[in-house]
């Protein structure tokens, strides 16, 4: 999330917070807080199944737009895009390991910024499911 300055002082969890202040939502530690989830440090995304979630900034628990009156705008967009983009990268390619590395070798860890990513590039190798001549073929009674 994009850093805040305080409009007015107020005083939050017993700390004095000046007005004019930079305020930066920790979301990399909202994300991680065992008292919210069940061993945050996990790789577990169906953790978010089981639960009703509104990642749309209503639930503070997920703040990947943003929350209140400054949610990004382009949230819904953003999450069409990415579902269709994995879509058509899923349907079009088989995706592995490059040759020698073993699910167990890849390196998780992120870096925290103003964007999380990760802290070693993913390599994975894509190979094509269908030949381009199969890709582009279309038969009269399939349209």
């Amino acid at each position: 999330m994009l850093p805040h300055k305080a409009s007015a002082g107020v005083k939050i969890a017993g700390y004095d917070v000046p007005k004019g202040a930079n305020i930066i939502v920790n979301v990399w530690a909202l994300a991680r807080d065992p008292e919210v989830w069940e061993d945050p440090l996990a790789f577990r995304p169906e953790r978010f199944l089981r639960e009703n979630i509104d990642i749309k900034g209503a639930d503070f628990r997920v703040l990947p737009f943003g929350a209140g009156r400054r949610v990004c705008p382009g949230a819904q967009l953003g999450i069409n895009l990415v579902a269709s983009m994995l879509g058509h990268m899923l349907h079009h390619f088989s995706w592995s390991l490059p040759e020698g590395t073993r699910p167990e070798d890849v390196e998780m860890m992120e870096t925290p910024g103003l964007v999380t990513f990760m802290a070693t590039p993913l390599k994975a190798v894509a190979t094509p499911r269908l030949d381009k001549e199969e890709l582009y073929r279309r038969v009269p009674s399939e349209m």
